[in-house]
């Protein structure tokens, strides 16, 4: 059925101001060092008209992963896009970061290490957040390189990168002990380690750092937890939720999953933020595995699927509450699905989510969201290698370039074919800012404009799986010297819009 919205910006009512760096990204540490990543898919893949065959668990991780160079720093191209979206957190993290041998004197990567970090790697990496405004972000290396599971942390290794990192005028402004610790199996600890021993590290860490570097924000703990999932903060349960538990009995347990409470009931060293990771499930690439868990290109703009990071959201906020009364959450992975992202992921049929999330997340609780990621595999915003933008990349652009800081609740119930978010402007001009997402595959949403207004709207080149988006009906690619097209909106007079099925439109009033 159609759908029909009025939008009343008299009516809005401020909910929150949001932090201003609501949208960053992941430049993870495989990356940096060159490593190991999520395959690429093939062009029929992406289409849609090749399935994704089930990986070989026999042969481990690898059957997913490719090798991947580090990606370039120092690339024109990469500066200047990642520039364009303003300042934002840079996090350079991931699994590969805890077995990270920093060597900076160039003496080699000793044993208990499996990944080498380069001085000129680190100096280029500082030099690119410096070039495009951002801030710092990291978690450091706990593996056997550095101490056995019955020893505590130290410091040796943390010292070296918070050192060179402000000497090259480039300091680490927050920091995550490790990523993802609650995998204990399989974040790269030292062998038998467990969450007692994480506890124990982390309060060591924190304390560390505030010693020594007092600025830098602590952050924690970067878990996952499915069971966390299973009901929200107003106790309602999201339909994955008992399969995920069935699905994820076995996995759990091969990779000694612990709790959040695990690991932070008893750490006496407080957080300054909370953070948690979060996708839409799982991709193809896993769907064998935790069938529950993943959702098939059909149902990509369901209300159960655009409705996971509300309900994430709401789930962890309890856990902020316990561990960080009062503090932000920050989303520090996320994207469109685990395992490197859908088929689709690098095509306009991910704008909806990409779009949705931002706007659904401001609605319940002040934070950032880190995308995963930047420039590498098929979720990234910038195609690796090219740097070529993806259709996810305008989208947030437009968010930055149009979308403010302050909050409001449209009184719109998000449904299919409806999911209304209003913020300020971001010219600071009087008025507000309206994003529209049509969640129907088939019938246009109209909006009653009650005034002259101007409209940015979002499709697909002709259908959900293209490679490139149109705003207005004009193709979005690069011109000469890969200068961005044309980001202008149209004049509309007050009265009737349509949203396409399956556009989202961003309106100011």
């Amino acid at each position: 059925m159609a759908e029909f919205v009025k939008l009343n910006p008299d009516a809005l009512e401020e909910l929150r101001t949001m932090n201003p760096r609501l949208i960053s990204y992941n430049v993870e540490m495989t990356e940096v060092t060159g490593g190991t990543f999520w395959k690429a898919y093939t062009d029929a893949q992406i289409e849609g008209t090749e399935p994704v065959p089930p990986p070989d668990f026999s042969k481990g991780m690898g059957a997913m992963h490719q090798w991947y160079d580090p990606i370039d720093t120092t690339n024109p191209k990469l500066i200047k896009l990642a520039k364009e979206l303003g300042s934002c957190w840079v996090r350079v993290s991931g699994t590969w970061a805890t077995r990270t041998y920093y060597d900076f004197e160039g003496t080699g990567m000793p044993e208990g290490y499996n990944n080498h970090l380069r001085k000129e790697q680190w100096v280029n990496l500082c030099n690119f957040v410096k070039a495009v405004g951002g801030k710092l972000k990291i978690s450091v290396a706990n593996c056997d390189g550095l101490h056995s599971h019955d020893e505590p942390w130290n410091p040796s290794q943390a010292e070296k990168i918070f050192a060179l990192s402000k000497e090259l005028g480039c300091p680490i402004e927050a920091v995550e002990f490790v990523n993802e610790p609650n995998m204990l199996k399989n974040t790269g600890f030292p062998k038998d380690y467990t969450a007692a021993d994480f506890r124990r590290d982390q309060d060591i860490f924190h304390k560390w750092v505030r010693e020594n570097y007092p600025e830098c924000l602590i952050v924690g703990p970067s878990d996952t937890d499915p069971g966390a999932m299973a009901v929200d903060a107003w106790g309602k349960p999201h339909p994955w939720a008992e399969g995920m538990s069935a699905d994820t009995a076995g996995i759990a347990a091969a990779l000694a999953y612990c709790s959040t409470a695990d690991l932070m009931d008893g750490c006496t060293e407080k957080l300054d933020v909370f953070s948690y990771h979060y996708y839409n499930g799982v991709s193809e690439r896993m769907a064998a595995m935790m069938p529950s868990a993943f959702t098939p290109a059909e149902g990509a703009m369901s209300e159960e699927y655009l409705g996971a990071a509300g309900h994430t959201a709401r789930c962890f906020a309890s856990y902020r509450d316990r561990y960080c009364p009062g503090g932000e959450m920050w989303v520090t992975e996320s994207g469109d699905a685990g395992a490197g992202g859908h088929t689709w992921a690098s095509t306009y049929l991910e704008v909806p989510r990409t779009l949705n999330e931002i706007g659904d997340f401001s609605t319940k609780t002040n934070g950032v969201i880190f995308h995963n990621t930047l420039a590498s595999s098929d979720y990234g915003w910038l195609k690796h290698g090219s740097f070529d933008p993806r259709p996810s990349y305008f989208a947030v652009l437009l968010w930055k370039r149009l979308m403010g800081d302050t909050v409001y609740a449209t009184g719109e119930p998000l449904r299919e074919g409806a999911h209304v978010y209003a913020h300020n402007r971001k010219d600071g001009k009087p008025g507000k800012a309206y994003l529209v997402i049509n969640s129907s595959w088939t019938e246009p949403t109209t909006v009653e404009l009650p005034a002259e207004a101007e409209v940015y709207a979002l499709t697909g080149s002709g259908k959900m799986r293209s490679r490139t988006m149109l705003l207005n009906g004009k193709e979005l690619v690069l011109g000469t010297d890969n200068e961005l097209p044309a980001l202008d909106g149209v004049t509309v007079p007050a009265g009737k819009l349509e949203v396409a099925p399956g556009g989202c439109t961003f309106i100011l009033l």
